[in-house]
């Protein structure tokens, strides 16, 4: 029982976000998940022409 007891401590203790911060992390989230699939968009793109190029080579 007192690890029970531990865990409903800490959650006690712990300091949570307010809601203002809340939003700005998960925009901060939604941007770089944004950014970076549009970077590996951009990156399969080029590898896919580039392999369709060699193929149409031979």
């Amino acid at each position: 029982m007192t690890f029970i007891k531990g865990v409903f401590t800490i959650l006690k203790e712990t300091t949570w976000p307010s809601h203002k911060q809340r939003w700005k992390d998960f925009f901060s989230v939604m941007e770089y998940t944004i950014f970076f699939t549009i970077v590996i968009f951009i990156f399969d793109q080029l590898l896919s022409i580039g392999i369709l190029d060699l193929l149409n080579r031979f």
